[in-house]
């Protein structure tokens, strides 16, 4: 197990959720699973490639608090959809931190899943569920708009993610799509697609993660499902990408 220097961990941590306004979703027990988890995946990146972030007060402004800053948009009790969850950002710390959520994480690459999978077991966070799918497969089984809230990060570019993911959304439910900075572009480029699926742009949220040297700007598309998602879609994966709706 790979050894973390815990009092300096714990100070950078709860310093880190206060600055970014989060401290109401840190608690002692919350912290520990936080350390946990970071030990945790720091020790399997030595054998799997996990994350390219290995120092742990990057790993906590990048991975965690990035994770949770738009949580606030999440209602209470959601039945939530991470797709393409990778390493499980945000899936993680939204389980962590949102005990009331109920959370798949979908991946279509059994390596991740798996690491998804036991690191939940290991936490004990009974919250969050795997799946190991393609989303456009998953899509057209009963998890079909069956979400309240479907969300990704760092996955795709928004018009094709914005495919891969809508269908699953329920109607009046959420896709929470997090960007960076080019999400305006994005946007442009798929709010005809979005309309076409049967959802309709509700919000683009800033959200700045709060640095000591620095402030990242990065954005939430947040687009509500106002109407059932045409059976067509999602197509298959080749012609998503080749001809964005």
């Amino acid at each position: 197990m790979l050894e973390l220097n815990r009092d300096g961990f714990y100070e950078y941590l709860y310093a880190a959720f206060a600055r970014n306004g989060l401290s109401q979703l840190l608690t002692e027990e919350r912290a520990s699973l936080f350390f946990r988890l970071t030990e945790h995946m720091l020790t399997e990146n030595e054998h799997y490639n996990l994350t390219a972030i290995k120092e742990p007060q990057k790993i906590i402004d990048l991975h965690y608090v990035d994770s949770l800053m738009g949580q606030a948009n999440i209602p209470s009790g959601a039945r939530v959809l991470d797709v393409g969850c990778g390493a499980g950002f945000p899936s993680l710390p939204l389980a962590i931190c949102r005990p009331d959520l109920s959370i798949t994480a979908l991946d279509s690459t059994a390596k991740r899943t798996a690491y998804v999978s036991a690191t939940a077991a290991l936490l004990g966070l009974t919250n969050l569920g795997v799946l190991t799918a393609r989303a456009e497969d998953a899509a057209k089984t009963e998890l079909r708009e069956s979400f309240d809230v479907v969300t990704a990060r760092a996955v795709a570019a928004l018009p094709v993610l914005s495919e891969l993911c809508l269908p699953f959304a329920r109607p009046h439910g959420i896709f929470l799509a997090m960007k960076g900075r080019g999400a305006k572009e994005e946007l442009d480029a798929a709010t005809r697609g979005i309309t076409r699926l049967g959802g309709k742009i509700e919000a683009i949220l800033p959200l700045t993660v709060k640095r000591p040297e620095e402030i990242l700007e990065h954005t939430a598309i947040l687009a509500r499902k106002v109407q059932k998602t045409p059976d067509l879609y999602p197509r298959n994966y080749s012609a998503i990408v080749k001809k964005p709706l």
